[in-house]
């Protein structure tokens, strides 16, 4: 049995072989002639029962959405039905159309898949869908109608021109946009004439020779143009290429660096965070000059896209540590985090309801580089001005800049001044309450303790109005206009102090001991760890007044216990007094001389012990 000249098997001599066909002017009979015709005919008509159409349905719609890509899929699916029509056997086409008609399917499904309880924003399916940016500038500009709200906000504009021949769009937002970066770029295009050379590869020949920017990059991603330009870059489209020029001439907003509000120190440096990551980091590379310094950028948030920056030395910081902050921060989904720092601490580090800060907040630039140094690692949120510190320790949050920028004698001493201010705002007003209320466990030495009239009100009620009255006081020396701070300070705390103790609703000894009180959370160093003091102290009150001498020491021993279960990434929250080191500890109580710490802290578990020589 012989093949025909089309490759098919001649049947007709299988059916007849003694009657010899009669030869026509092909060489063939006319019988065969009309039998492979019907055959052919059949083997065509069997194609599109085989439901190739949602395939083909599928790419029409990508192609209307794409527009470019358009003509591609056309030309894609005729050499995909030729190469069907050309199949010697007809099992091996129906498994192929079959294996396509199931990929078709699953395509569908894919770009079909607004269910009932998923409605994403039209931006996002635009993006979802659009993935290259296309190369007619008409096209171009619909999806940006679509996606980022060209002709609709007002900050949103494309600047359109012809350069060398091309016609040229600059997508930017005026809000961001560097007027002096971008003029010098259309300055130098203006000297370009009508060249040939410029009909193929454009975009080549603009990046390598014809626009004056520092950092410039090219992409063919429609979703990632988006987000630079969100981001304040500019994009340079040139039509006819499928692709953009992204230059960065972007200028934020930004205040000039001033002295820390919460963090103020007599002599040093008066330079603290701003609100714009890039001075930020500035800030910290200008103390740190080490090659081995790194800052990785990552974005957080669906919507805001917001730039978080983690910061560490890489021949001393943690390999683990560093790795566990970046998948956490990775982790995070969420719409975005308008709050910065804050809510990107209770989505990395805490989510319960403790008081106690596990993160230390600074803004000083000066101690983000010491605590580098010493292995830790900070992380930067745009729009914050102050940095996070990991991993933190209570006795971490103790220590201020100003004990470090005086001699070890005195630095030890305003350390002992700082951490009695602490304790009398912790456990002062509590012992106060319990020696006057059991008379008969006050030491002989404490004789002065008590009161003698109790006031119209309770005691307790006294200390609770007080505890709200200081709390109303620092809200409203807040939201009061500067100038006027003063005055009404002042006022709330001389005229209404003064007129609650001789009208007999409060007794000296309240307002004396609040006061105390008040101005050692104020001595604490970290803001978040003085108002924890304030809770414990507020629970420690009521302790007492319930249940006496055994409810202050539960409440104190509950209080201890809570500490030392709590961990700062992976980290004791109380070393270095649990676990137990002698050697840190000695380092928290006494500020020694900078030529005495030559090794870094355990709790880092650092690549390099040594921070001096031997």
């Amino acid at each position: 049995m012989e093949p025909t000249e089309h490759g098919s098997m001649d049947l007709g001599q299988e059916e007849n072989p003694g009657v010899p066909p009669a030869p026509d002017e092909n060489g063939e009979s006319e019988r065969l002639t009309e039998e492979r015709h019907i055959r052919e005919t059949k083997k065509a008509e069997e194609i599109p029962a085989f439901k190739y159409e949602p395939k083909r349905s599928s790419k029409r719609r990508k192609g209307r959405r794409s527009g470019n890509e358009h003509e591609t899929e056309k030309e894609d699916e005729g050499a995909e039905a030729a190469d069907e029509h050309n199949s010697e056997e007809g099992g091996e086409a129906t498994g192929e159309i079959r294996s396509r008609d199931d990929q078709g399917t699953k395509d569908d499904q894919s770009a079909n898949n607004e269910q009932p309880g998923f409605k994403p924003s039209d931006s996002e399916q635009t993006r979802k869908r659009q993935k290259r940016i296309p190369d007619d500038i008409e096209s171009w500009k619909e999806l940006l109608v679509e996606t980022i709200g060209l002709d609709k906000s007002f900050e949103v504009q494309v600047r359109d021109m012809i350069f060398g021949g091309k016609r040229v769009a600059l997508l930017f937002l005026s809000v961001f946009a560097k007027d002096t970066s971008l003029m010098e770029i259309i300055k130098r295009l203006t000297y370009l004439e009508p060249d040939s050379t410029m009909d193929h590869d454009a975009m080549r020949i603009f990046l390598e020779n014809y626009v004056p920017a520092i950092q410039i990059k090219k992409s063919t991603s429609f979703p990632q143009m988006i987000d630079e330009v969100l981001m304040g870059n500019t994009a340079f489209y040139v039509d006819g290429e499928p692709a953009v020029l992204l230059i960065d001439a972007k200028s934020y907003p930004a205040r000039n660096p001033e002295q820390p509000s919460l963090e103020k120190v007599v002599r040093g440096s008066q330079d603290g965070f701003t609100e714009t990551l890039i001075v930020n980091v500035a800030l910290i590379r200008r103390r740190l000059r080490d090659p081995n310094l790194r800052f990785e950028i990552l974005k957080v948030g669906r919507r805001t896209q917001t730039d978080v920056c983690i910061g560490y030395i890489d021949d001393i910081a943690n390999t683990n540590l560093v790795e566990s902050i970046r998948d956490k921060i990775k982790a995070i989904d969420v719409d975005g985090l308008p709050l910065a720092d804050k809510q990107l601490e209770e989505m990395t580090v805490s989510s319960s309801w403790s008081p106690f800060p596990l993160v230390r907040y600074t803004e000083r630039p000066d101690v983000v580089a010491a605590q580098l140094l010493d292995g830790s690692v900070t992380v930067i949120v745009d729009t914050s001005p102050s940095a996070i510190l990991l991993p933190t320790t209570y006795f971490d949050l103790v220590q201020h800049a100003e004990e470090n920028r005086q001699n070890p004698f005195m630095g030890t001493y305003m350390r002992w001044v700082r951490f009695l201010g602490m304790f009398a705002s912790l456990f002062l007003m509590p012992l106060w309450f319990l020696f006057n209320d059991r008379h008969m466990i006050r030491p002989q030495w404490l004789w002065f303790v008590g009161a003698e009239k109790v006031g119209q009100i309770p005691l307790i009620f006294q200390f609770l109005i007080a505890e709200v009255g200081v709390d109303l006081l620092r809200l409203a020396a807040v939201h009061t206009p500067a100038p006027l701070v003063t005055a009404m300070t002042l006022l709330s705390a001389i005229l209404i102090g003064d007129i609650a103790v001789k009208t007999g609703l409060f007794i000296n000894e309240v307002i004396l001991y609040m006061a105390v009180s008040a101005i050692g959370m104020f001595a604490t160093p970290s803001y978040e760890l003085g108002l924890a003091n304030r809770i414990i102290r507020l629970g420690l009150l009521l302790a007492v007044f319930f249940f006496h001498e055994i409810g202050f020491v539960v409440g104190t021993t509950f209080v201890f216990l809570f500490l030392a279960f709590e961990r700062s990434f992976n980290a004791p929250y109380l070393w270095p007094f649990l676990p137990f080191n002698a050697k840190a500890f000695s380092g928290i109580l006494f500020r020694k001389p900078l030529s005495s710490n030559k090794k870094r802290l355990s709790i880092y578990r650092t690549k390099k012990q040594r921070k001096q020589p031997q």
